[in-house]
């Protein structure tokens, strides 16, 4: 047999109720961050793929929406996003929070997953929070959920047993082509990463203040000539001129720190050193404008 036809690959949909680390483990089986990372439910919109990289494997992690309940456009469209992917993925990695138990919402996610036919693999993640009396009877709680292929308590900020469930992946996954160089970790334009990652800013800074109103276009992105510098200029899209105001902050305070904490994250991710003009826009009922949100990429 030969070497290419020893290699396995395949996509992987990695799903969950809103806010069970879904991002973090994608993260953290990549290796890199791939995909923004913060409290508020509902923080990841677009379908991230994070490509997992080994001796004769590729691993296509797609890290997709929470499941929810559409109430506007937007989340109407991150929902289809959701669906079209499980029918077309060679697995599933289907996340839990053992912190909070088993409820209503993992087991309408669940139904889903299973339902599609697919291997599914249990995560259940966050044991950190809480010690093995409590992590024991989830296990019997998440087996009957399903005819799942194996279940794993890990920690995805700690690490903990993701070795194992890295190699359970690639053991699931069919002979397959290399679909990304062997150098990639995401099939996200460093554009739209970058618009993430001040959106991730914002989103730990206002907390519960405007979290699913804030949207981030990247206006331009251009490395100066014969300099390691780069120009970005972005907009900070809101609903309401209330919500203008805690972004920009009392004297522009809130802005200022937006933009110095996500500057050293898109430094890192470009390697270049950079110069951000960071503006906050009110873009009325824009989760309902087809428009912004085609032009968001979403």
């Amino acid at each position: 047999m030969s070497a290419a036809a020893e290699f396995r690959s395949g996509f992987v949909a990695v799903v969950g109720r809103p806010n069970v680390g879904k991002s973090t483990l994608v993260n953290a089986l990549v290796g890199e961050k791939v995909a923004i990372v913060s409290r508020v439910p509902q923080t990841t919109r677009h379908r991230i793929a994070g490509v997992v990289n080994g001796p004769g494997f590729q691993a296509v992690l797609l890290d997709l929406p929470g499941f929810q309940k559409p109430r506007d456009l937007l989340t109407e469209r991150m929902q289809t996003a959701v669906n079209t992917t499980l029918r077309e993925v060679d697995a599933i990695l289907l996340v839990l929070n053992a912190d909070e138990g088993l409820g209503a919402g993992d087991r309408f996610v669940a139904e889903a997953a299973f339902a599609t036919g697919t291997p599914v693999i249990i995560a259940l993640n966050k044991t950190d929070l809480t010690g093995p009396e409590g992590v024991l009877p989830l296990i019997g709680q998440a087996s009957e959920l399903g005819a799942y292929e194996e279940i794993f308590p890990i920690s995805a900020l700690k690490g903990w047993s993701l070795d194992e469930l890295k190699s359970a992946i690639v053991a699931g996954l069919p002979e397959g082509p290399q679909y990304f160089p062997e150098d990639t970790v995401s099939d996200q334009p460093e554009r739209v990463i970058a618009g993430e990652l001040i959106r991730e800013q914002a989103l730990r800074l206002t907390r519960e203040e405007v979290p699913h109103a804030i949207a981030v276009d990247v206006i331009d992105m251009q490395q100066r000539e014969d300099r390691n510098i780069v120009d970005l200029e972005a907009v900070i899209i809101v609903e309401r001129e209330s919500q203008k105001g805690i972004l920009i902050g009392k004297r522009g305070k809130m802005i200022r720190e937006i933009g110095t904490r996500s500057r050293g994250e898109i430094e890192a991710l470009l390697g270049s050193k950079v110069f951000m003009d960071l503006t906050v826009r009110v873009r009325k009922k824009w989760r309902q404008d087809q428009r912004i949100l085609g032009d968001l990429g979403l």
